[in-house]
């Protein structure tokens, strides 16, 4: 069976792009407002978001961090293979702050309420917003949905939806994998 390529190439960056923009018709100058990638793979959309809105935005101080949920999920406990944490950077103060937290893929919901938990070692912020570059749609298993969306994609739990980035895989692509039996 044939896994269909949903975002790639010229697309995937109007994608990026069109984001940016809705993010500053609602944060203006970012001063009141931060940038938190969620490992492990939502920190590429952060960083390339922020990497973007400083492009277009080059007065402006663009903060971006990068944050570890690893013992905040629900289900840590329950791996047989130990769990390696990854690295939280966020060095700055997010008391008061509009955060827009970033994810690569929206599914069930978890890993943004371990964020959330996570995110509250650093501060009360003022706002907590979701910015998801895939939204499954469907699934859910914690009432929870972005405020940006890249693109929605409509799957089933056997599909797996895969992101890859230039950094990291050396091409910018999302491809909607299905499993072949």
């Amino acid at each position: 069976m044939q896994n269909p390529v949903l975002l790639d190439g010229k697309k995937f960056q109007i994608t990026l792009q069109r984001l940016c923009r809705q993010l500053i018709e609602n944060h203006n100058d970012f001063s009141g407002s931060v940038l938190i990638g969620i490992q492990p793979r939502g920190i590429y959309l952060a960083r390339r978001i922020a990497e973007e809105l400083r492009r277009m935005l080059p007065d402006c101080n663009i903060l971006q961090g990068d944050l570890d949920i690893t013992f905040y999920r629900d289900d840590f406990r329950r791996r047989e293979s130990q769990l390696v944490p990854n690295q939280t950077k966020i060095d700055f103060i997010i008391e008061g702050k509009k955060v827009i937290m970033m994810d690569d893929v929206l599914w069930t919901g978890r890993t943004i309420r371990a964020a959330m938990d996570a995110l509250q070692a650093f501060g009360r912020p003022e706002k907590i917003e979701l910015l998801a570059l895939v939204d499954r749609r469907y699934q859910r298993h914690i009432p929870v949905s972005a405020d940006y969306v890249g693109i929605e994609v409509d799957s089933i739990a056997s599909q797996k939806v895969v992101v890859s980035w230039k950094e990291t895989d050396g091409e910018d692509k999302i491809v909607l994998l299905s499993d072949a039996k």
